[in-house]
């Protein structure tokens, strides 16, 4: 039987690295694309990622979503079966300090590879996943699925609502296997340093060995569905394996504000953190030092408040299930922590 080829865009990342790993127990050829950098940025890939000159199901090519001739030569070259758009510029603050560069990522990015599969006439030959977000739900009542109106509130959360757009009309307009996963947060020890529930297990380690002070934050009342990116790239793939192309929504269901991730985080650590004060003025107390504390700078222009999905197609079509629950996922990631 012939091996599939998938090609994953943003293959760097945390999804990326997961995903990678799931379609080579597949027995998948893996191909992915990085861009050239000084340094190298594949440290998620390390322990699958073999050399090139011996034997192995993972590739690695240079290239550039923002590229369009880029886009057109990898798949040209690779002719994948199956192609997941993960690549992101990722962070929802960061997304109001550069949204023109935001924009062509994540909204153009995914114009250039359907558009690609378009022109060269591949609409029979690829499936194409593009990896959509909870924040294109915005200011949406929760909880939200399929059927929720979008209310972005990000130039990211902006740029995520034309690339699901864009799949929808290239699917109906050029009959490509084009479909949206629209995943609330999902996080694990691959995590980025930056994003939230990875600053926060992070500094509480450090702060327990002594290793870090305190730990600032943004909005402590901000309310997120968060899962396990392990879960979320599994859906990814059963997306792909239905014989027609669908949107689903990729969530647990369940929802913490951020002061309660901080508050489990600390329990499984034998922390007890006590809070005192209100707004930006709140604090968090472990050992009679202020250990948390609010910085302006961490708060978005617009605020995404409240975020909880509604997975009931998913697990009725596709048959699937989270594994995890927010109290693994965390013990994971601070095993991870204590490791590193």
């Amino acid at each position: 039987m012939k091996k599939k080829t998938a090609l994953i865009y943003g293959i760097t990342g945390q999804d990326g690295a997961y995903l990678t790993k799931f379609l080579l127990t597949k027995n998948y050829i893996v191909h992915g694309i990085i861009r050239r950098s000084s340094s190298f940025n594949t440290h998620r890939l390390d322990g699958i990622y073999i050399d090139p000159h011996y034997k192995t199901n993972l590739y690695l090519h240079y290239g550039d979503i923002t590229d369009s001739t880029s886009v057109t030569k990898n798949i040209l070259q690779i002719k994948p079966d199956e192609i997941y758009n993960l690549a992101a510029q990722s962070q929802v603050r960061v997304s109001f300090d550069i949204p023109e560069y935001t924009s062509n990522v994540v909204a153009l990015g995914a114009l250039r590879i359907l558009d690609t599969i378009k022109t060269l006439k591949l609409n029979k030959k690829i499936k194409f996943y593009q990896a959509g977000s909870s924040e294109m739900f915005g200011s949406a009542k929760p909880p939200q699925n399929e059927k929720t109106l979008f209310y972005p509130r990000s130039p990211y959360a902006v740029a995520k609502v034309f690339s699901n757009w864009i799949t929808i009309n290239y699917r109906e307009a050029y009959n490509i296997f084009a479909c949206n996963g629209i995943l609330f947060n999902h996080e694990s020890p691959l995590r980025g340093e930056t994003f939230v529930t990875k600053k926060i297990v992070s500094a509480i380690c450090k702060i327990k060995e002594n290793k870090q002070k305190k730990l600032y934050l943004g909005n402590l009342y901000a309310k997120r569905d968060w899962g396990h990116a392990k879960d979320y790239v599994r859906a990814m793939w059963m997306m792909m394996q239905q014989t027609k192309p669908r949107d689903f929504v990729i969530s647990t269901g369940k929802q913490h504000t951020v002061k309660e991730f901080i508050n489990l985080t600390a329990r499984e650590l034998k922390m007890k953190i006590t809070w005192k004060g209100k707004g930006q003025r709140e604090k968090g107390i472990w050992n009679k030092k202020e250990i948390i504390a609010i910085d302006k700078k961490y708060f978005r222009p617009t605020e995404v408040e409240s975020l909880r999905g509604d997975s009931r197609l998913a697990r009725k079509v596709l048959k699937w299930k989270p594994s995890y629950n927010i109290k693994s996922m965390i013990q994971e990631m601070i095993n991870e922590e204590y490791k590193s």
